[in-house]
């Protein structure tokens, strides 16, 4: 399905991209201008794509949830860790 393809090559970028995130936290091991909060909601939301697309046989973009909501994990993992520096 070329919708599939679509949403799931975005999902894939964008995780892609999040995980440059995840590098610089770490690099920096503090959060700066960033609230948390925005990835607590957007990780959630991920976490019902992986659910959801499923549902829906979008197979590519089930795949591409799971680099965005495995890295904004990763990240808010982080973020936890370094909270007090």
């Amino acid at each position: 399905m070329i919708p599939d393809l679509i949403n799931g090559v975005f999902e894939l970028v964008g995780g892609a991209m999040v995980w440059q995130n995840v590098r610089r936290i770490r690099r920096d091991q503090q959060v700066r201008g960033v609230d948390w909060r925005v990835t607590v909601f957007f990780s959630a939301w991920g976490f019902w794509n992986l659910f959801y697309y499923p549902h829906l046989d979008q197979w590519l973009s089930t795949l591409g949830g799971l680099a965005i909501v495995s890295a904004n994990t990763a990240w808010l993992w982080f973020a936890w860790k370094y909270r007090a520096r």
